[in-house]
């Protein structure tokens, strides 16, 4: 069966649930007291995603069915960045009940993961060596994140979710030139140009697709109709999966992923956390994202003392709050269902008004706060020093549906194009990399060191923000790796501290304070005169012309939704107003 028959085939069967979740748009703005009048919004980071999910919205779909069908496009159209075989993370917001969701889709380290697995008799593994390593597989989760995520609350059938990435997939979409732009880099230093399926697909006779050129993915779309048709068990069991564990197992440094690692995957629901800033109520994802970040920096921010006669106090302020952040972050967080971690404590207002006095000196290494201080904090471990560094892939979508609901979507393959191993259409994450790949030397265990089935930490930050009276006011998120708290912090405080509309804070010049050394995005704005500011005040200023951020926002106002993609990517925003009727054009 042609995959274009197939799309057909889908495409008329799902007429009539299509028609009917038109009639349940209507029903359900009816129930609710206060209609939502803002319309809907999606910013993501490729237009073919964005116009994916308008239509989605068109055919009587929500927010889950929209950041469900265009994550598909961007898996096809953006794979350097995420899809089917790397794993993510998703937050809803549903407003008729006010509740929030958060869906926990990380990839797990296989079963037969070792502490020291990316320790060689040299000491640690190489960056690259790493990177492109079957050790560096981690258990998909992307797959079975769509499947919860629609069982949780989508409205549309699943097989119609999947049309547009087929259809893509099957006619051919324009290479992008960010796509085409990391191919000659990937050549050189990754294996993309080397290993089987990659090699064919993106060097064509042993040279890079260009931008421009029409690429068709065959094989994505015989994956797509396979989990389509029989659901995610299509992926986790039988040939693909087979395919998967056998692309781990190649050489160089063959990882020790199995059947059964991927039979067993399952999609965590976890916590959401809240906390008070000024009026607003920040609300995010708990371990192993990083979403508490976006709490503590702009309370400790708010928390320390201010230098008026300074131009730039506020940058400073910044710079210190995300250094104490990022230190209790690498020390303390790790995957929750094995790790300790006192998340309620370092959230507290005691402890951040607290931590907000441990000054260090500019030039100064910072260190994790004194929780233990704190009568809670008793059983709390002391880990050995983490030094993580996750690579600055991901992708993030921020949407607003008809209804009001929203979701923030960042997903990942970790490095660009994953481990750069090809299966069915799609590359393999390099997420285990994202684990402490060293052992401590005085034997002291770390917070997120590898383990059998763990989930390694990670920096996705997907946020919402909320006003006094419980209304949504910011969906907020980023790619970036290690970079993603700052990233994502710019937004909130840029935003509600420094007046700035949302397209005017994802372009403001990026400043990261991970350690003893900033980084400054000095190739835009007013990223030079940071950067001397911050020189002069004592900081260890590390100048950069661009940053690999990739946020992507909607805020609320009285006038009405205004969104912001970075334009550091290929993204952009695009609204369908209120009056919009629901269309179910499907020929």
């Amino acid at each position: 069966m042609s995959a274009h028959f197939l799309f057909r085939l889908l495409t008329m069967t799902s007429l009539v649930w299509l028609l009917l979740a038109c009639a349940k748009t209507t029903a359900v703005a009816t129930i609710e007291t206060t209609p939502w009048p803002h319309g809907a919004m999606i910013s993501a980071a490729n237009p073919h995603a964005v116009t994916t999910g308008i239509d989605m919205f068109k055919r009587g779909g929500n927010a889950i069915d929209a950041a469900i069908a265009a994550h598909l496009v961007l898996g096809l159209v953006e794979p350097q960045s995420s899809g089917l075989g790397g794993g993510g993370f998703l937050m809803h917001y549903d407003r008729a009940t006010s509740k929030t969701l958060f869906l926990d889709g990380r990839e797990t380290a296989p079963a037969g993961a070792t502490v020291d697995m990316f320790m060689t008799d040299d000491g640690v593994m190489g960056y690259i060596e790493a990177w492109v390593s079957g050790k560096a597989v981690g258990t998909p989760g992307t797959v079975a994140l769509y499947w919860e995520a629609h069982q949780q609350a989508g409205r549309l059938p699943l097989a119609v979710l999947f049309e547009p990435a087929l259809a893509l997939a099957t006619e051919g979409f324009v290479v992008s030139p960010r796509l085409a732009g990391y191919l000659p880099m990937m050549a050189e230093r990754g294996r993309l140009a080397t290993n089987p399926g990659s090699r064919d697909y993106f060097y064509p006779n042993g040279k890079p697709i260009e931008s421009g050129d029409l690429l068709k993915n065959p094989e994505y779309a015989a994956t797509l109709q396979a989990i389509a048709s029989h659901g995610p068990s299509a992926f986790y069991t039988g040939d693909i999966a087979a395919d998967i564990v056998n692309a781990a197992a190649q050489a160089p440094n063959a990882g020790s992923l199995m059947l059964k690692d991927l039979a067993d995957y399952r999609v965590k629901i976890r916590p959401i956390i809240c906390g008070v800033y000024r009026k607003y109520n920040i609300c995010t994802t708990t371990p192993p994202s990083s979403g508490a970040a976006q709490i503590m920096i702009p309370n400790l921010y708010d928390q320390m003392p201010r230098a008026p006669e300074s131009p730039q106090d506020h940058i400073a302020r910044f710079v210190d709050a995300q250094r104490l952040a990022y230190a209790d972050r690498d020390h303390f967080f790790g995957d929750p269902d094995e790790v300790s971690i006192p998340l309620d404590l370092l959230l507290s207002t005691d402890y951040l008004k607290q931590r907000a006095l441990d000054r260090f000196s500019p030039d100064e290494a910072v260190s994790h706060g004194d929780v233990w201080q704190f009568k809670n904090a008793a059983a709390t471990p002391r880990w050995a020093p983490d030094t993580t560094d996750e690579m600055a892939g991901t992708t993030h979508l921020s949407i607003i549906d008809l209804d009001g609901n929203a979701v923030s979507l960042t997903a990942t393959v970790e490095g660009p194009f994953g481990s750069q191993r090809w299966v069915r259409g799609f590359v393999l994450n390099n997420e285990m990399t994202d684990f402490a790949k060293a052992v401590s030397e005085d034997g002291r265990a770390l917070a997120n060191a590898v383990a059998p089935n763990r989930r390694p930490r990670s920096s996705m930050s997907h946020t919402m923000v909320f006003d006094e009276n419980q209304a949504l006011v910011l969906v907020t998120g980023s790619p970036g790796g290690n970079s993603i708290p700052a990233y994502v912090a710019k937004s909130i405080i840029g935003i509600f501290d420094w007046g700035l509309t949302p397209q005017a804070v994802v372009g403001h010049p990026n400043i990261i304070a991970r350690g003893d050394t900033i980084r400054v995005e000095v190739g835009r704005g007013e990223g030079k005169a940071i950067a001397e500011g911050l020189e002069s005040y004592g900081y260890k200023v590390r100048r950069r012309e661009g940053e690999n951020s990739g946020l992507h926002i909607i805020q609320v106002t009285s006038e009405g939704l205004q969104g912001a993609a970075d334009p550091r990517r290929e993204g952009v925003v695009e609204a369908l107003p209120a009056s919009q009727t629901c269309v179910a054009q499907l020929l």
